[in-house]
């Protein structure tokens, strides 16, 4: 009886994007990194005195770098091998991005449980996308958007610990990532990947203003 043969990992088809497309993606892209640096330095010149605070808001900032800065190259990367390859690192950065923005909220509030939840499933999830490329993505996108909001499981202990300035901004980020997906899955739209990476950057930017306003 012969073996079965190992079936090889899916290959991706990467669409081919016009110039002014790559051109308009780039530069949000590059707006991203810039402010994430920008702001990251900001924050931890600036930020929390207090040592726990600080090393919770110090693991949000480095997700936020990594996953801004590994997209932009992902996406500016030109149609090739290395690219298949970069791909599952900007994929796998974004459960690191979603549960370090978590981080100094959840850490805020004392919602350990749910944080040790979240970090875990994002760790799975980075090995999913590691070991296992091109497959399950449709799913992916549902793992995000539940892991993102799986902070209503502490609404309770998120309200008494944040400011109502805080939960709106939080609120607001959250509803502009999942607005933006729209635009992620809609590939036919001329612009659409500029446009769901200027959505991720706006939601970002808001979660940003809502750490520094939880945090200050």
């Amino acid at each position: 009886m012969r073996p079965s043969p190992i079936r090889p990992l899916p290959a991706f088809v990467f669409r081919k994007y016009t110039i002014p497309e790559l051109w308009a993606d780039g530069v949000v892209h590059i707006s991203g990194v810039t402010l994430a640096i920008v702001g990251s330095i900001l924050l931890l010149v600036f930020g929390p005195e207090e040592p726990a605070t600080y090393a919770a808001v110090a693991i949000y900032l480095a997700t936020l770098v990594l996953s801004m800065g590994l997209s932009a190259i992902y996406n500016i990367w030109p149609i090739s091998p290395v690219k298949a390859l970069l791909r599952r690192f900007d994929h796998s950065a974004i459960y690191l991005l979603i549960a370090g923005t978590y981080t100094p909220l959840m850490a805020k509030s004392g919602t350990w449980w749910l944080l040790s939840t979240v970090w875990a499933i994002a760790i799975a999830g980075v090995l999913l996308k590691l070991l296992m490329p091109n497959r399950f993505d449709r799913l992916s996108i549902v793992l995000y958007l539940a892991l993102g909001w799986s902070g209503v499981a502490a609404y309770q202990e998120l309200t008494l610990a944040l400011s109502a300035t805080v939960l709106w901004l939080i609120l607001a980020g959250g509803l502009v990532y999942s607005f933006g997906v729209i635009f992620h899955v809609l590939e036919r739209l001329p612009f659409h990947n500029a446009i769901w990476h200027a959505f991720v950057l706006t939601a970002a930017s808001i979660h940003f203003a809502a750490i520094c306003t939880a945090v200050a």
